[in-house]
């Protein structure tokens, strides 16, 4: 399965941005799990958020709660992320990375990686 991550870009605090990631190659099958990661300057690669192809089911890190919205287009095989009131802290690189099986809040555990889009919120 490859993966196609786009949408970063150069905001301002407090504005809106939406991250695609486009998927090729799967098997006909809904029982995938795609998760957004980010990675900022000297940082760890952080969980984001993620969606269960099949149940729709969503999951959210603390820090992003209430700010991101996870959803996908199955007709297109796309997922999306949707930020909004944007903070200089979600500065990073962001990757979607997909899995099949249950979701995943960790990097380890997926081995389709999309090749990162940077986001940069100035303040």
């Amino acid at each position: 399965v490859q993966l196609q991550a786009s949408g970063g870009g150069l905001v301002q605090a407090g504005d809106s941005l939406r991250l695609s990631c486009a998927a090729s190659g799967r098997t006909n099958s809904d029982y995938y799990a795609t998760s957004w990661f980010r990675q900022a300057p000297g940082k760890e690669l952080e969980f984001a958020a993620a969606i269960h192809w099949k149940t729709g089911a969503t999951y959210y890190a603390d820090s992003v709660k209430g700010r991101f919205t996870i959803y996908r287009d199955n007709a297109k095989d796309m997922v999306y992320l949707q930020m909004n009131s944007l903070k200089p802290e979600d500065t990073a690189v962001y990757y979607c990375a997909l899995r099949p099986g249950v979701v995943s809040k960790y990097g380890a555990d997926f081995r389709s990686w999309g090749q990162g889009t940077q986001v940069t919120v100035s303040s």
